[in-house]
C-alpha cells in the first residue's frame, strides 16, 4: 500500500523538474492532478506503472488531496520566492504534509491535524536539507535565509514535532509505518538550531551508525 503512495509522490515531486520548459513541467504536474480526480470520481484510472496501483489501494475520499499536492508543486517549476512564512508553510503541509496523511489514513489514523502537525515539523527538516540543491537551481526557498531566520524555522518545526509526541496515544500502533520517515528530522532540527550554517554546507544529518540504532530504537518501542 505504501510503496504505491510514496512511489506516486516521488513522480509528482519530479513532475516539474523533468523540463526546462515550464509548460511542460505544468502538463506534466496537470498530468497528476487529473489522476486525482481519476481516483475520486471513483471511475476508471489511466493505465500508469504508478497511477494505476495507486488507485487500488488509495480511497476516493483521500484522493481529493492530491489536487493541493499537485498546486503546492507548481512553486518548484518557477523561480519566484514564497510570499510570506505563511505560504511555505502551506507548501510543506501540502507536500509532505498531505503524503504523511494519505498514508497514516490509509493504515487507520483518524486526527489528520496531529499527523500534519508531526509532518510539519519533517517536512521543515527535509526542506532544510534540500536548501543547497534549491539555491543551485536558482530557486529562493526562505524569506529569510539569515543564521537567525534558519534558526527560528527549525525551532518551529521542532515545536511541532514535540507537540504531536506528546500525543502519540492518539495514533493507532498499526499506522507507525506511516510516521517512521521522519524519525530522525528532531537530530536534524536541533542541529539548524545550534549551527545554522550547516544548512547552507549541506551538512545537516547524522552518521550512518546513528541513523540505523536510532531507527531500530523507534521501530522497536513504535515511539515515532
Amino acid at each position: 500500500m505504501l510503496f504505491a503512495l510514496y512511489a506516486f509522490n516521488l513522480e509528482l515531486a519530479r513532475a516539474p523538474w523533468a523540463s526546462n520548459e515550464a509548460m511542460i513541467a505544468e502538463m506534466r504536474v496537470q498530468w497528476w492532478r487529473d489522476v486525482g480526480a481519476e481516483i475520486e470520481g471513483g471511475g476508471p484510472v489511466r493505465r500508469h506503472f504508478v497511477a494505476t496501483p495507486l488507485a487500488r489501494v488509495l480511497r476516493p475520499d483521500l484522493a481529493r488531496h492530491i489536487d493541493a499536492m499537485a498546486e503546492a508543486r507548481r512553486w518548484d517549476i518557477y523561480r519566484d520566492p514564497f510570499e510570506d512564512e505563511a505560504d511555505l508553510a502551506r507548501y510543506i503541509d501540502h507536500t509532505t504534509g498531505t503524503v504523511m496523511w494519505l498514508a497514516a489514513a490509509s493504515l487507520g489514523a483518524q486526527d489528520e491535524a496531529l499527523v500534519r502537525r508531526f509532518a510539519f515539523g519533517v517536512g521543515v527538516a527535509n526542506w532544510l536539507r534540500a536548501i543547497p540543491k534549491l539555491v543551485a537551481e536558482k530557486r529562493v526557498p526562505l524569506l529569510d535565509g539569515t543564521p537567525a531566520g534558519v534558526q527560528a524555522l527549525a525551532k518551529e518545526g521542532l515545536a511541532a514535532l514535540r507537540d504531536a509526541r506528546q500525543r502519540r496515544r492518539d495514533v493507532p500502533p498499526q499506522a507507525l509505518p506511516a510516521l517512521l520517515p521522519g524519525w530522525q528530522s528532531a537530530a536534524i532540527l536541533k542541529q539548524a538550531i545550534e549551527a545554522p550554517q550547516r544548512v547552507a554546507d549541506g551538512a545537516l544529518g547524522t552518521s550512518e551508525f546513528r541513523q540505523r540504532a536510532e531507527l531500530i530504537w523507534r521501530v522497536t518501542t513504535k515511539r515515532w
